[in-house]
């Protein structure tokens, strides 16, 4: 029987200098979901990695034995020990695995409730696994619903009203110390979503002169003619901190690009301006030893927090009505997986009492010398009636309680092991499950 498991982390429950190491880009993730299914506990995988948290969603036959091996290979990739990681790790099962999957879609367990770039963070997290070979039925089914519900929310609350995100609080944050922007000089280090989402913030505050420095240099080009600005290459990057105010980086770098020593160089240059550092990437891209430069003011994705506090207060109202929505669909979920678990073990049970009846009717044949055709074939119609009706209310008891009672009910009646559904694609939670398919 299979299990939903997410094993994650997050800005709620691990600074970003822990969830930097358990980052990981495209190729990283994409060699981690062949590590996780190569595991004879794992049949699926997902992995999501943003600045705000790794998780990783697995459909799983043994639910200890995946979260051991899932849990020491995120501890090895983080260089601490298990006991140490699980420390800060949350690992829901089931319909609460899904809960905080369609939660994250939706928006509200972000650091901006409601910010609109998680759900295409998603999707592609989706697309990323499926390309690498790593979903399945189960896991397919999970991240559709899921993201469903997260444009559900989208359609039917305004909790995403005003657009905000970490890119424009960390624009709101240079206005709060800086005063008015268009005279400043910015450069943003980065050519992604979250810089682009950075330029269209500042853009939107008059400032005209953005230096995109990032080696993709044909988007950094398609951004800056959107929003105004040159392109600058990251070995001309010093030269540009020596007559920036603002830097905001965000990146995929796997290392810091703006190292403590080279900014001391820099500031004495500058003679006395101060520098504002936005760091908004995880893994960082700026050494956290650059606060302590003199003229340097650093901030990283999880300083943001105390901006993020004073824009929640209409969000948070729609949040309510977001949860409900959210609920609404877990419960439409629940249904499609209860019944995916219920189903075979039904198969199996019926199976199980019709093996056991022409069992007992081949054991006895030959029994009844005198008896007629009509007699033994009375005899084996009772036989299968009395089955029925012994498995008649278990069956609907099961059908009943879902998923809670399945494995009870296989343990009881000693039902075959290693059976796996293939739910059918194109249902919907709650509908129609196909047999069983054994692998």
């Amino acid at each position: 029987m299979s299990e939903l498991l997410c094993l994650g982390i997050s800005h709620k429950t691990a600074p970003v200098a822990l969830r930097e190491r358990l980052a990981m880009t495209d190729t990283g993730a994409e060699a981690f979901l062949g590590h996780a299914v190569a595991e004879p506990s794992v049949d699926e995988a997902v992995v999501i990695s943003t600045c705000n948290r790794t998780e990783v969603y697995l459909t799983v036959r043994d639910p200890v034995a995946a979260e051991t091996a899932v849990l020491g290979a995120l501890a090895g990739r983080a260089g601490i020990r298990p006991t140490q990681l699980a420390e800060a790790i949350y690992s829901p099962r089931n319909c609460d695995a899904a809960r905080q999957l369609y939660r994250v879609t939706a928006g509200l367990e972000s650091m901006i409730v409601g910010e609109a770039e998680v759900q295409g963070q998603v999707k592609r997290a989706f697309e990323l696994a499926q390309t690498a070979g790593a979903t399945g039925p189960l896991v397919n089914r999970l991240f559709g619903a899921a993201l469903q519900t997260g444009k559900r929310v989208r359609t039917e609350t305004a909790i995403g009203a005003g657009g905000a995100s970490v890119s424009s609080v960390a624009v709101d944050l240079a206005r709060d110390l800086l005063g008015d922007l268009r005279d400043r000089g910015v450069v943003i280090i980065g050519a992604g979503e979250t810089s682009e989402l950075t330029a269209r913030a500042l853009h939107e505050q008059g400032v005209a002169a953005v230096f995109f420095a990032n080696r993709r240099a044909d988007r950094a080009r398609a951004i800056a003619a959107r929003f105004g600005g040159e392109v600058v290459s990251l070995e001309d990057l010093p030269a540009h901190l020596e007559t920036a105010d603002i830097v905001v980086s965000s990146t995929s770098s796997p290392h810091a690009i703006v190292e403590a020593g080279e900014l001391e160089v820099v500031m004495r240059r500058r003679e006395g301006r101060p520098l504002l550092l936005v760091d908004i990437a995880v893994p960082r891209d700026i050494d956290p030893a650059c606060a302590d430069v003199e003229g340097v003011t650093l901030y990283d994705i999880d300083d943001l927090q105390a901006v993020v506090a004073r824009n929640l207060e209409v969000r948070e109202a729609e949040s309510v009505r977001a949860e409900g929505i959210v609920e609404d669909e877990i419960q439409r979920f629940a249904r499609w997986m209860g019944q995916a678990d219920v189903r075979p073990t039904l198969a199996a049970l019926r199976r199980h009492g019709e093996d056991i009846v022409e069992q007992v009717v081949a054991e006895n044949t030959g029994r009844w010398e005198h008896a007629s055709e009509r007699d033994l074939a009375r005899v084996e119609a009772m036989a299968r009636a009395v089955m029925q009706r012994l498995l008649h209310e278990p069956t609907i008891r099961l059908r009943e309680s879902g998923h809670g009672r399945v494995a009870l009910v296989r343990e009881l009646f000693g039902l075959e092991e290693g059976v796996t559904v293939t739910p059918s694609d194109e249902e919907e939670p709650g509908g129609e499950v196909r047999e069983l398919r054994r692998p």
